[in-house]
């Protein structure tokens, strides 16, 4: 079994804002084309436009309906992938060593050669954040861009995860959770992020921040001061606008 390293330099991850994500999926898109034409053995799609559309995908976004304990429902937009956990359950039941986690960042990671395909890991996930590509036949999941943010060749501002990169809401948030200043770090502090499942005991590394509650409705009666007309008449230059509008042809005599 693959075993985990006892401490990391870092711990790259995404903070992700529940407030904000509109659940448009434009995370999904970029994240499918990115990984298909770069990292890895490319992301399957059998029979997408047919009656049994199957396919690999890193990122999803689910959708929920939530009550609240006061005020009115709320659709919540939640996306998920994997969340590279400290204690990582998928990595320690690998029988081939092809699940690790990197020392030097945290980012958990599949070498693909020898990847066997047997879905422990998978199975070892508590989020169900791994899919077996059903071509290659090997075990996927979000990489965080690894071979995106380390790229020289990219402008500096491209170099996050493409769906950091693409989320149109700002909603979704990259950096080192290891470090207290870090700007993600602040954010989680300020906005009292949260982890995902933390009964299970993985420690994940991303971080959800968690919607703030909906205004109501305003009252009628309270709008209605500021419905009553300010002037029974109008002054000044609409008063003379108004008079000259009733001498043209037409107006009111």
């Amino acid at each position: 079994m693959t075993q985990l390293p006892s401490q990391t330099e870092k711990k790259l991850g995404l903070v992700i804002d529940l407030d904000t994500c509109v659940g448009c999926h434009a995370c999904v898109v970029s994240c499918k084309g990115w990984n298909t034409e770069n990292y890895g053995a490319p992301l399957a799609d059998t029979d997408a436009y047919g009656a049994n559309p199957s396919g690999t995908f890193l990122n999803r976004v689910h959708s929920y309906e939530a009550q609240p304990d006061q005020g009115p429902a709320q659709l919540v937009h939640f996306p998920k992938s994997c969340l590279h956990c400290e204690d990582a359950p998928c990595v320690t039941v690998c029988p081939t060593g092809a699940s690790y986690k990197r020392v030097e960042d945290g980012i958990v990671l599949v070498n693909e050669t020898d990847c066997i395909g047997c879905g422990l890991c998978a199975w070892a996930c508590p989020y169900g954040a791994r899919e077996l590509d059903p071509v290659e036949k090997v075990m996927k999941k979000c990489t965080l861009c690894v071979d995106r943010i380390y790229n020289e060749n990219l402008p500096e501002e491209d170099r996050v995860p493409a769906c950091v990169r693409t989320c149109p809401a700002g909603a979704r948030h990259f950096g080192d959770l290891g470090d207290a200043d870090s700007a993600v770090s602040r954010l989680v502090e300020e906005r009292g992020g949260v982890d995902l499942m933390p009964e299970q005991g993985t420690k994940p590394v991303n971080k959800y921040l968690p919607p703030r509650p909906k205004d109501t409705a305003p009252e009628f009666d309270v709008l209605a001061p500021f419905l009553e007309p300010v002037a029974d008449s109008p002054k000044g230059f609409l008063g003379w606008l108004d008079k000259t509008l009733d001498c043209l042809p037409g107006g009111q005599s």
